[in-house]
């Protein structure tokens, strides 16, 4: 094996080790029981909290997928959808964060948010808890495979390895230390990935301006490109079968720039409602140990999410400016990250730096895992097929189920050249969609009934299936981000189909006030 890649193995297996360290260190606490594997028996502390939603939220989509937008087509689509992500975050936790925490407790201390929905709308057959588990089933397996997708393009293009076998071993090393360790050492190994992550941008970023001859330098060299730099203008690669053409002199040729309009910036800027129906935040803010610290956490979140999504988008502009021709097809404009790493630093350092893709992956394929075995085995399983199973039966059928997800992951994943950015969009929109108005007005509208609830959870995933595979591809106006219409299609439903139904119970109204008066002092 050359040095370098031995240089890569190191730095690669140091920060494994650490990972499985973590995991060995919470197994004894997470085996005790099923509240401790899933939800850690709500004792994170402020910092871990923020770290560990933001960094199981971004996944390898932000060292990888948004920089390849922006390597691709420039400043416009990678800048809108961060900028619609850093509203989506700061809100969540504003608006979300403790009322959630608060209500899970009172709402019968629901621990999965299936288990919460139920709970707070007192429901004897468990329909609201089998639809939202079945959509988290099957959007975390698609959101897990996209992690997969990240971990076997880092190793293989690491290591020049064939991409299937790279990509199966990752998803291993995630499903071992997951398996033995769960929430506790999920969020325990997502407060360090968070700051690998932090650490890996800043550190190529901060080399990248130097590379280009500082932000002067690389934003008079970006304007070349027609339609890079614009806020309302996009880049058009020109491509030939997917590959983009290059000129006679070695340059990658461009057609002239496009409208980013209007109705294209509302649509990226919409990826910021996600942030309402994601399970993997969400049950950060129902984990936390005391829930006067969320203030704290929702401003190391935001910190976080500003600069980390500024430095990914940056990179993605310094790499094409760099390497102009090096990356020539959507999928491999992904690696951008990896390209700077390497051709930055010494191996070793290299190395490290890219282990923050690994953190970045890890980081939210865990928890993606852990929140879709939960769903089926304490929401289904123990809900509804065997309600009289022990503690310990909940924990082995949810070591099973993890399992049985990772694998089915790895199964849609052996596409090589997905285009993680694409698939992450898709997932992001399913669970917003079908979580977000829900969440929101269980939450916040005393008037929302169990009928309103489940039509508005059908319609908003149904939705994103449909504008995704049958409307946008009509193009013109209907091109729009699956989510935007989703989202307000399910809020909508809800809204009519609550009011065209007899009002919430007294007990539930009478729950929804005790809320507001809660005091955990």
């Amino acid at each position: 094996m050359e040095a370098e890649k031995i240089q890569y193995v190191i730095a690669m297996t140091i920060y494994i080790a650490s990972v499985i360290a973590i995991g060995f260190h919470y197994a004894k606490k997470a085996s005790e029981s099923t509240d401790n594997f899933l939800i850690g028996g709500r004792s994170l502390g402020p910092w871990v909290t923020a770290m560990a939603a933001e960094a199981s939220d971004m996944s390898g989509w932000l060292l990888m997928g948004l920089p390849g937008v922006a390597y691709w087509s420039g400043l416009s689509e990678a800048l809108w959808t961060a900028v619609g992500l850093l509203i989506g975050t700061y809100l969540n936790w504003l608006i979300v964060a403790k009322r959630l925490r608060t209500y899970s407790i009172v709402a019968g201390d629901a621990i999965t948010i299936p288990d919460f929905l139920s709970n707070r709308f007192k429901e004897k057959k468990k329909i609201i808890l089998t639809i939202a588990a079945l959509f988290i089933l099957v959007f975390f397996c698609v959101y897990a495979a996209s992690c997969f997708v990240a971990v076997g393009k880092l190793f293989s293009t690491l290591f020049d390895a064939d991409y299937v076998y790279m990509m199966i071993l990752g998803a291993v090393f995630v499903v071992a230390y997951t398996f033995i360790g769960g929430f506790l050492a999920e969020s325990a190994s997502d407060f360090m990935q968070g700051i690998i992550m932090f650490f890996a941008l800043s550190v190529v970023l901060v080399t990248g301006i130097v590379k280009t001859g500082g932000i002067s330098q690389l934003i008079e060299n970006a304007k070349n490109i027609p339609g890079y730099l614009e806020f309302f203008g996009i880049a058009q690669p020109a491509v030939a079968d997917g590959v983009q053409q290059i000129s006679e002199t070695g340059k990658p040729l461009f057609e002239e720039a496009a409208k980013y309009g209007f109705l294209a910036v509302i649509s990226t800027l919409s990826w910021g409602l996600g942030y309402f129906g994601m399970p993997q935040v969400l049950l950060k803010f129902m984990a936390i140990k005391n829930p006067n610290e969320l203030k704290l956490s929702r401003r190391i979140a935001s910190v976080w999410c500003a600069i980390s999504l500024l430095a990914a988008v940056s990179i993605g502009i310094i790499g094409r400016i760099l390497y102009p021709d090096a990356l020539r097809t959507a999928s491999s404009s992904e690696n951008i990250f990896i390209l700077l790493s390497g051709n930055f630093f010494i191996p070793i350092v290299a190395g490290i730096i890219m282990a923050g893709i690994l953190a970045a992956t890890i980081s939210s394929s865990d928890s993606y895992l852990l929140i879709a075995a939960s769903a089926f085995s304490k929401n289904i399983y123990h809900g509804i097929l065997k309600k009289d199973a022990s503690d310990k039966q909940v924990l082995y059928m949810s070591r099973v189920t993890l399992i049985i997800i990772a694998v089915i992951a790895m199964l849609i994943a052996l596409d090589e050249d997905s285009v993680i950015f694409t698939v992450v969009a898709f997932a992001w929109a399913g669970f917003g969609a079908t979580f977000g108005p829900v969440m929101l007005f269980s939450l916040f509208w005393k008037r929302i009934t169990r009928a309103g609830a489940v039509a508005g959870m059908v319609t908003g995933g149904t939705m994103v299936f449909i504008w995704k595979l049958l409307v946008r591809p009509l193009g013109g106006y209907l091109d729009i981000y699956e989510l935007l219409p989703a989202f307000v299609a399910s809020c909508i439903v809800i809204v009519i189909v609550s009011l065209c139904t007899a009002p919430p119970a007294k007990e539930i109204q009478e729950e929804f006030d005790r809320v507001k008066n809660y005091n955990f002092n």
